[in-house]
């Protein structure tokens, strides 16, 4: 594909860049500052990729926003940003063309020497390398954080060239969206946490997801090592065959590093490790992230007081499960990262106490009937609104009830009036934000503002 992207070969290179977000900005940059021509395009023109635009201007990078022109296949070689679907009319001219398409995750992992921990799946990667950014915070390792956590690998990189000090070693949180342009990407130590259905509308079939997914061991060499969810049907059914240095991890099953009982986590030795009521962030789903990165931090030497401190102390993340306010003995929960059916299972499943449930936003071709089973128990009541917020109550039927508006503004006003003492107000949408916000960071920042305004 593209042999020769270097720091010394990239100088006075062409290159167009797909898309004007995070990801593209911080390859603009980073490809400017390596001495390459920079040309970006996007059709979008809110104000954020005005925004972006001006600045990049400034620094004499060239831009279009609106439309892609023709100047897009003036260059030696495309970097995509991963929000670009891979099948649009764009891309089939360029690969017509020859011209080399590569995404931004491939790009900065050209202009670093730095090894490279990769954790993906379908739930829990941001919950998972924030943890493993925590335990491996020692005196012989700088974790750098990047990645689909919202932070550019190449904004890293970028920072890495001006300061060579800033860490020894990279956290990437990797979704299958970064894996489709890869080529010659390759992480030391690869983590797959769990495969579900999703971004179905973008892969068609779980078959291909996953195939996306495996794509980030493409380039994998005898020393470097995959930890997977032995747990996981689907990845201890690929993974049994592999002939790679590979270490599962579990939750329910003695694995090299940890066992377990109903009160207790088990060293190698079996000797007692930590009280699973000592462990702050509860539930399941979330021991298994604790357990992944864990693992990872065995693998890199850490001690085991600094990865039992983590366990005791990380709380967890924004956006995933995130207590914003108990008002009238009502708690309202923003878990706007829960973007497919698997994430809202794991939330309702999460509590005890009655729920009303906020499902909405983009669909990704998923199927909304998987929830029946987990509302039975205590969902009384569901609001969906946005773009799928019929498609979820054609799904739901007369299951449960359910109430169905517009914005997500009218939701939480909804949630609100039906809520009473001891509910929980859940925003789980199980969608994209794609139809009225750019990211789950932006939804999750809406719905707490909007919490704050009709709580004062």
């Amino acid at each position: 594909m593209l042999i020769n992207i270097t720091k010394e070969t990239l100088s006075d290179k062409k290159i167009t860049i797909i898309g004007l977000k995070k990801s593209g900005y911080a390859a603009a940059l980073l490809g400017h500052e390596l001495g390459a021509n920079i040309f970006v395009s996007d059709i979008g023109n809110n104000s954020d990729i005005i925004t972006k635009k001006n600045t990049l201007i400034k620094k004499g990078i060239s831009v279009e926003i609106g439309n892609h022109s023709n100047l897009i296949y003036d260059a030696d070689f495309w970097v995509i940003s991963p929000g670009v679907p891979n099948d649009i009319e764009i891309i089939k001219q360029a690969i017509k063309l020859n011209i080399p398409i590569i995404g931004e995750i491939e790009f900065a992992s050209r202009f670093t020497n730095l090894p490279i921990i990769a954790v993906t799946g379908s739930n829990g990667k941001s919950t998972t390398v924030n943890i493993l950014y925590s335990m491996l915070k020692t005196d012989k390792l700088q974790p750098i954080l990047a990645g689909n956590i919202g932070i550019p690998f190449s904004e890293k990189v970028h920072e890495e060239l001006k300061n060579p000090d800033l860490g020894n070693i990279y956290i990437l949180e990797i979704s299958s969206f970064q894996l489709e342009f890869i080529d010659q990407f390759r992480p030391t130590i690869c983590a797959f946490l769990n495969i579900s259905p999703d971004h179905l509308d973008r892969h068609k079939n779980i078959d291909k997801y996953l195939k996306m997914k495996l794509r980030m061991i493409k380039n994998h060499k005898k020393n470097d090592i995959l930890v997977y969810n032995i747990d996981d049907l689907v990845l201890d059914k690929v993974f049994k065959n592999y002939k790679i240095k590979k270490i599962p991890f579990s939750i329910s099953i003695k694995t090299p590093f940890f066992g377990f009982n109903e009160t207790k986590i088990y060293n190698e030795n079996n000797e007692p490790y930590i009280f699973i009521d000592d462990i702050t962030l509860k539930g399941k789903h979330n021991l298994s992230s604790l357990i992944a990165a864990a693992t990872i931090a065995k693998l890199m030497n850490v001690n085991d007081d600094v990865i039992i401190d983590t366990m005791k102390k990380f709380s967890g993340i924004d956006h995933r499960l995130q207590v914003i306010e108990k008002v009238n003995g009502i708690t309202y929960v923003n878990d706007s990262k829960a973007t497919n059916i698997h994430s809202v299972i794991v939330a309702i499943n999460s509590f005890k106490t009655p729920i009303i449930l906020l499902l909405g936003g983009k669909n990704k071709n998923s199927d909304f009937r998987l929830l029946l089973p987990h509302t039975k128990r205590h969902v009384k009541h569901i609001v969906s609104y946005g773009e799928a917020g019929g498609e979820i109550a054609a799904a739901i039927g007369d299951a449960v009830r359910l109430n169905c508006v517009s914005s997500l503004s009218e939701a939480v006003a909804s949630a609100h009036n039906l809520a009473s003492t001891g509910d929980v107000v859940l925003m789980s949408p199980g969608c994209a934000s794609f139809d009225q916000f750019n990211n789950f960071e932006e939804r999750g920042e809406k719905f707490i503002s909007l919490v704050n305004e009709i709580i004062k």
